[in-house]
């Protein structure tokens, strides 16, 4: 709990900084000049990155993730979720861990917020083969073997983020209700509301889908920068309504009257570091690959 609180105060120094922003707020404190009031923002080993499928390596030692805890809660106790300036967060309490997939350790969720750019562009962060996606969520842990996040900040293990990317469906996704009903009530910088814990297994693709991940070393996507991020992206995506969507620019504000939008930072380069890919997701595509080939084969020899 100690390191929770420290994290959260974390937040708020940064959120009322004024230092930063981005681009649809105004350039001048944009992501460009990140770095010249937070040195690590202009480093080598930034986040986020665009993933080139055909260049990932394979990494036999990236299994299956444990997820822990996301199937269980509470109705009876609540979470809070707050208009952080930046974006949307909702801060987690309870035993929520990952381990395994070629993870150091335990990593214990502490928050998840999300990423996206207007009703009519997109606003993922990370992007795949180049392509942007509407949205995409963030779930932040930090290694328990570290007292706090001012120490885990300081080490390339010291974060675990999950990060997934969104498409728009035809369906509504009730998964994450709880969150979009409350964004009413959070659309100013600065505003908290309580909500009802909820299930986060409910909220992500099956774990099954989720046996295939990219992995790399990163940072924050965010000031300070730090360089203390093992980065998990997911290409299997959460499928959400255009109107579920168009609900994060549509109801939040940065301040006053400026509509939150465009919260994503441009993608960074590599600078030589590689992309790593789960066994799951290289058979996935071989077995792909195969059954294009046998597909072609039957139209030309028959």
């Amino acid at each position: 709990m100690h390191s929770f609180i420290i994290f959260l105060s974390l937040l708020s120094l940064t959120s009322g900084a004024g230092d930063w922003c981005y681009d649809s707020q105004e350039a001048r404190c944009g992501p460009s000049n990140w770095s010249v009031h937070f040195p690590f923002c202009g480093k080598s080993v930034q986040s986020p990155i665009n993933i080139e499928t055909w260049k990932a390596e394979l990494d036999s030692s990236l299994g299956p993730i444990n997820f822990e805890g996301y199937g269980d809660y509470d109705e009876d106790k609540e979470w809070t979720i707050k208009n952080n300036g930046h974006s949307v967060q909702v801060n987690l309490t309870g035993d929520i861990t990952i381990s395994g997939g070629g993870l150091p350790g335990t990593f214990k969720a502490l928050q998840f917020h999300y990423h996206w750019g207007t009703t009519t562009l997109p606003g993922s962060e990370h992007t795949i083969n180049r392509v942007q996606y509407p949205m995409e969520l963030h779930i932040v842990h930090k290694n328990e073997k570290y007292s706090s996040m001012i120490e885990a900040l300081k080490h390339q293990d010291g974060l675990a983020v999950l990060g997934f990317i969104f498409i728009e469906s035809e369906e509504e996704n009730h998964g994450s209700d709880n969150v979009i009903k409350a964004l009413d009530n959070v659309q100013q910088n600065g505003s908290t509301s309580k909500l009802k814990q909820f299930s986060l297994e409910n909220m992500i693709p099956d774990k099954e889908k989720l046996k295939k991940y990219y992995r790399y070393q990163g940072s924050l996507t965010t000031p300070g920068c730090n360089e203390a991020v093992i980065w998990t992206v997911f290409p299997e995506p959460i499928q959400w309504s255009k109107s579920q969507l168009n609900k994060f620019p549509e109801s939040l504000f940065f301040s006053g009257l400026k509509p939150m939008v465009k919260n994503f930072r441009t993608v960074q380069n590599l600078n030589g570091r590689t992309v790593y890919v789960s066994n799951s997701a290289v058979r996935s595509f071989h077995v792909a690959l195969l059954w294009s080939v046998l597909v072609w084969a039957s139209v030309l020899f028959n």
